[in-house]
């Protein structure tokens, strides 16, 4: 089975010049696999804001909307877990795009492997203010707050709270206890599973323990990584335009 895991795009829905070269690469990624991959699943941070409407969508997310529907059309199965960005569903993935949408995590075995997929954001340590605002966020007297404002308003409100969470800088020491959680939950998980998946740190990792792997796909702002599960070997993958450019990193 072709699998390919990729989390924290963190698609913008209106984009600067900067962004421009971010996108494309998104959606070249996303170009490569249409026939080559039988299961893609995203792992939380893909929109850097996403909320529908019960009649509007957001129409600058169309582009990778339509790759959805492509990679759909050619019989890949698509598998969204929600992350700190990305949370407010309604049914418009599940309906529209027949994509299968987990608000926590997913597992299943694959090529005989029992793999745990979670974005990860509550598994870091040092962290406790986040988990604060995300049950905070997650409320759906919030979300219905947000939906009664004409979506123009809305989304220059979330576009400040996305921008916050996202901008939130910390000392590296504490960036290295955050990750060392993440770390230490895989470790505990893996008693159970073979592979665990994780995001949220933008560090992408393949790492072999005794009893199973430890993966993070990494992120799309800095290293435009993600993981590839081949009839059940892993690699780690960092994706460029141009196929000399790649570079893949083998376990």
């Amino acid at each position: 089975m072709r699998v390919y895991f990729a989390s924290d795009f963190h698609l913008k829905f209106t984009r600067k010049k900067k962004d421009a070269e971010q996108y494309n690469k998104i959606i070249s990624f996303l170009d490569s696999i249409i026939g080559n991959a039988d299961l893609l699943i995203l792992n939380g941070d893909i929109f850097d804001l996403w909320f529908v409407w019960k009649t509007v969508i957001i129409k600058g997310y169309f582009p990778i909307l339509k790759k959805m529907a492509d990679l759909r059309e050619k019989g890949c199965r698509i598998v969204f877990i929600a992350g700190n960005h990305d949370f407010w569903f309604r049914d418009f993935l599940t309906d529209f795009l027949d994509v299968e949408v987990y608000p926590d995590n997913f597992s299943e075995i694959i090529d005989g492997m029992k793999i745990f997929v979670s974005h990860g954001d509550l598994f870091t340590t040092n962290d406790f203010r986040y988990k604060i605002f995300r049950s905070l966020i997650r409320n759906n007297f919030f979300k219905k707050i947000f939906e009664l404002f004409h979506p123009n308003f809305s989304l220059v409100f979330g576009k400040l709270l996305s921008r916050s969470s996202r901008d939130r800088k910390s000392h590296p020491e504490l960036e290295i206890k955050k990750e060392k959680g993440l770390v230490e939950f895989a470790k505990k998980k893996l008693k159970d599973y073979d592979l665990v998946v994780l995001g949220h740190s933008h560090a992408p990792k393949l790492i072999k323990f005794e009893n199973g792997f430890y993966a993070n796909a990494g992120d799309w702002v800095a290293h435009q990584s993600y993981l590839k599960m081949i009839d059940g070997k892993l690699e780690l993958c960092e994706y460029s335009l141009t196929k000399k450019e790649r570079k893949k990193k083998k376990y």
